[in-house]
């Protein structure tokens, strides 16, 4: 079982008892705002989603990661790597993606997180490139892009959703030169 830490975080596999708070961050509109078609999702969508996040563990290698504060043990949200199949105009591809709890937002949390989802990404797995995926007006995901070292390569758009999007890429050669 991979568990990453950062100095405010643990990154972790998923549990029965994470469900829950998981269903209140996707039942808040202002957070899924930017997901897909902005739909917010019930308790039993969130435990399909968790359970399909932690197939992808079992066939991939990797996968999303709960993301528990370690000051207190609550449940902030989400963060890891996934295959973006809705996109698949950029695959082959990996992307990290993230979903915090808005009572979580503005504090560096999701920097924090991604980058070190990024570096198990390449560390770790040895990826070659990791793309992220954000709605076009989603200027804070864009941000935490940006503070990575991500370069904008391609707007497009989704065609589950028909919203647009930019896609931002780190390669495994930058990420050296930039992340040490």
């Amino acid at each position: 079982m991979v568990t990453l830490e950062t100095p405010r975080l643990i990154l972790r596999r998923w549990r029965e008892e994470d469900v829950a708070p998981m269903a209140a961050i996707n039942a808040d509109p202002e957070v899924m705002r930017w997901i897909r078609d902005g739909s917010v999702r019930d308790e039993h969508q969130t435990r399909s989603g968790v359970q399909a996040w932690e197939s992808e563990w079992e066939s991939q290698g990797f996968g999303l990661f709960a993301v528990e504060i370690r000051s207190t043990g609550e449940m902030a949200g989400f963060t890891g790597l996934s295959v973006p199949y809705f996109l698949p105009e950029v695959l082959p591809a990996v992307e990290v993606g993230w979903r915090l709890g808005r009572s979580h937002w503005g504090q560096g949390l999701a920097t924090e997180a991604v980058a070190a989802v990024v570096r198990f990404g390449f560390d770790e797995r040895g990826l070659e490139r990791i793309v992220s995926i954000a709605q076009v007006g989603n200027d804070a995901s864009e941000r935490i892009m940006t503070k990575l070292g991500m370069q904008l390569v391609r707007e497009t758009v989704n065609p589950t959703s028909g919203r647009q999007v930019r896609v931002y890429e780190l390669s495994s050669d930058r990420y050296l030169t930039t992340a040490r």
